[in-house]
């Protein structure tokens, strides 16, 4: 399933409001909507617990971007499904992201599997079998052309891709940016999650919510979680 796209603009003013990433916004927006579609299927928010997703990392240097092939490492991120005000949840994605990539998890997964890649294939399988029980998704953005594109002489007007999904991982979040818009979608095991798009019509909302807040708020350092919940509260009354 795939969600209405968003304008980019307004991804770019929210993260700017908040000094975090676009990157952060999103997956912060992604995790609310796994929240919400949990809550919905019972599950209690205070025992909610956190789940891993498998992040690719691009590492080819820019003046090497137009090569083909794939230069990315791995990391392992912990969405905090937990954390309930939605504004907490954007620091701790973003306190999360920077400490992975101050980390030096991703160029170690490039070594690891581009070693892999030279085995046989008796070892491999295991080998990402184990890999795959660590995490539950795998989460990737990919900032595509801001311009628009042409085929046949139409104007290509939506674009979406599905992340490859490897060993026992059932939930895929693909998100990419094309010509001032961010398309999202989920690829899910049926066994798992049987309506990917229970999940995607709740994405528009949670991103709504750090709009909201990012045009209410002071922007005089860090805005503390209580004023947004605050507001929130206040706006859905």
């Amino acid at each position: 399933a795939w969600a209405e796209p968003l304008s980019l603009d307004e991804v770019k003013s929210v993260s700017k409001a908040f000094g975090c990433t676009v990157n952060d916004v999103l997956i912060a927006a992604v995790t609310g909507a796994f929240r919400q579609y949990m809550i919905s299927a019972g599950d209690d928010p205070e025992s909610l617990k956190d789940i891993r997703a498998t992040v690719p990392v691009n590492l080819r240097p820019l003046e090497h971007a137009l090569e083909l092939g794939n230069h990315f490492g791995l990391v392992f991120l912990s969405l905090p499904l937990s954390v309930d005000n939605p504004l907490d949840r954007l620091y701790a994605v973003s306190d999360r992201m920077n400490e992975l990539k101050s980390s030096k998890q991703a160029a170690v997964t490039l070594g690891f599997l581009a070693a892999l890649g030279l085995g046989p294939s008796a070892v491999q399988k295991p080998v990402l079998d184990v890999l795959s029980q660590k995490a539950t998704a795998v989460l990737t953005n990919v900032p595509g052309p801001q311009q628009p594109l042409y085929l046949a002489g139409s104007q290509l007007k939506e674009m979406m891709f599905w992340v490859p999904q490897n060993g026992n991982i059932g939930l895929g979040i693909s998100i990419l940016s094309y010509n001032g818009k961010v398309f999202f979608g989920l690829i899910s095991d049926y066994r798992l999650v049987s309506e990917p798009s229970a999940i995607i019509s709740r994405f528009k909302r949670e991103f709504e919510k750090l709009l909201y807040l990012g045009m209410m708020l002071p922007l005089e350092g860090r805005p503390d979680g209580k004023s947004a919940e605050n507001l929130l509260n206040n706006a859905l009354r």
